[in-house]
């Protein structure tokens, strides 16, 4: 078994407040779920409204197919235009890990 993390750190664009930040962050989240089948999250700077983090997780039993949708999932972020990615962190992790 193999889990893959991303954690993005995001810039919004033209936002000025919370409720601004949430009608950009859940529609990104809600996609990365639909489309990915992926466990994701807001993850970080919840207080600060033009500044996001996002994580997700992905399980397989293939390490292929495993990286194949994080990769997919960095393309999907970059390439909204209503957020610059600023940061990615990728892990992979396997049950054999210590």
């Amino acid at each position: 078994m193999y889990v893959g993390t991303l954690s993005f750190d995001l810039l919004l664009g033209d936002v000025r407040s919370l409720k601004e930040k949430r009608s950009v962050v859940r529609p990104i989240v809600a996609e990365l779920r639909r489309a990915y089948a992926v466990s994701v999250a807001e993850t970080g700077g919840q207080d600060l409204y033009r500044r996001a983090e996002i994580g997700l997780a992905v399980v397989s039993g293939d390490t292929g197919h495993l990286t194949d949708v994080l990769d997919r999932c960095e393309r999907m972020i970059a390439g909204r235009p209503e957020v610059e990615l600023l940061s990615v962190r990728r892990r992979l992790h396997s049950d054999e890990d210590d």
